[in-house]
């Protein structure tokens, strides 16, 4: 018996998942192919080993002649005889060849080959085991970096996490666990590439899927998604049952499925809203907890929804760098304006407002804007309305300052306006 063979057999199939019958025949073609060199150009030399013992023979099939001319082609009768004492002349019989010392030379030589082939097949294994899991979540261990790349271990395969795929705000020290979702996978030349994500809008998806009974079960569904990874997260949801509130059943007991999956994305802040068939709805709700005055759609511009707020709700439906109001545009797919309302707007306000509107015309500074203002015209149509004459009379502005004013309103107007 071939014990140090046998063990490795045992060995890969245990620890590697290959199949015995698939090693075997490995081992038989890559040791057919070391053998020609040790046993000669015999024409039907095939490897045999035995599947129960793993002892390896080396056979060649020749002919049975009267008298040898090609030794590795042919055998004599008399010798045949010996091998199967019913043979006559022209038949085929099979003889062992293996040389004395072919399990050590064959060995050596089949090495690579055999290293090669097993590469194969295990990448085989791992393709075959992950081809079905694109848009899955997987847990592994951060095993080493590639430049600004993650490498992680997923136990019988390394994923990929990108750079781009990376969360801007998270940082990973080898031997830490961390779940990703599976993007693709692509059977190269040098194995499956898996490429993992954290960053991808769809491992919030999944995450909820996952956490949420409700949104498994099909009876809670997410409408929509926008995420500005690290960040802030919206997620849109509905229920197919009007018994069950699908933000309640998202965020949970207290609180706690929403807990789980903020702390998955390392603090992420997450935004559950309520959709809605009605944009202007769905708008507000994505908007929340801004409380808006009104939300209308403008027949001229019928791809934008208009939000008004009051000055103190501004700042919170627009939201830091505009990332409330930038997410709930994507969420929705409309362009989102915001307004502020200006019958909510204190006097000083207003007065800000109309002196901020005239210096932004050119031609008109500020010291003159607040001039203007002060005197009681609040805009364009107030200053064409008067004489450079009665600018200079009621603002107090001299002739030429006055007739540059006028003449950079009569400017500012669009053509067919005057």
């Amino acid at each position: 018996m071939n014990a140090e063979l046998t063990a490795v057999v045992n060995y890969l199939e245990k620890e590697k998942g290959i199949e015995r019958e698939i090693l075997l025949e490995m081992l038989e073609s890559a040791l057919l192919s070391a053998s020609r060199k040790s046993v000669g150009p015999a024409k039907e030399l095939r490897v045999e080993i035995d599947r129960s013992t793993c002892d390896i023979r080396a056979l060649a099939t020749v002919e049975v002649v009267q008298k040898v001319s090609s030794p590795h082609d042919e055998i004599s009768l008399s010798n045949a005889r010996k091998i199967n004492s019913d043979v006559k002349i022209g038949d085929k019989v099979d003889v062992e060849v293996t040389p004395a010392n072919f399990g050590r030379i064959a060995a050596q030589t089949a090495k690579q080959a055999i290293l090669q082939k097993m590469r194969k097949v295990e990448k085989d294994i791992i393709f075959e085991e992950y081809k079905d899991r694109v848009g899955d979540v997987v847990s592994g261990a951060v095993r080493s970096f590639d430049r600004s790349d993650v490498v992680i271990d997923l136990g019988r395969a390394n994923g990929i996490m990108p750079s781009k795929e990376r969360v801007p705000t998270e940082e990973y020290q080898i031997g830490d666990r961390i779940r990703c979702y599976v993007v693709t996978i692509q059977n190269s030349v040098a194995g499956p590439d898996l490429i993992l994500s954290r960053s991808h809008p769809n491992f919030v998806r999944r995450l909820f899927e996952l956490e949420v009974a409700e949104i498994s079960d099909g009876i809670v569904e997410i409408m929509g998604l926008a995420r500005e990874p690290g960040y802030r997260t919206k997620i849109a949801v509905k229920s197919n049952e009007d018994k069950v509130d699908p933000v309640g059943a998202c965020v949970g007991m207290r609180g706690s499925r929403v807990k789980n999956i903020v702390r998955e994305l390392s603090g992420e802040k997450i935004d559950i809203v309520r959709w809605s068939e009605d944009p202007r709805q769905y708008a507000a709700n994505a908007l929340s907890p801004a409380k808006l005055t009104n939300v209308y759609i403008d027949e001229e511009r019928p791809n934008v929804i208009n939000v008004v707020a009051d000055s103190d709700q501004l700042s919170l439906a627009i939201g830091k760098r505009g990332q409330n109001v930038r997410l709930t545009a994507k969420l929705l797919g409309w362009k989102i304006d915001v307004h502020r309302d200006e019958s909510s707007l204190s006097f000083e306000d207003k007065v800000g407002m109309a002196i901020k509107s005239l210096a932004a015309i050119e031609g008109i500074d500020a010291e003159n804007s607040e001039k203007l203002v002060k005197a009681g015209f609040l805009s364009i149509d107030g200053i064409l309305a008067a004489t450079s004459e009665d600018l200079q009379e009621l603002v107090g502005l001299d002739a030429e300052t006055a007739a540059a004013v006028h003449a950079a309103a009569t400017n500012a107007t669009p053509a067919g306006d005057e």
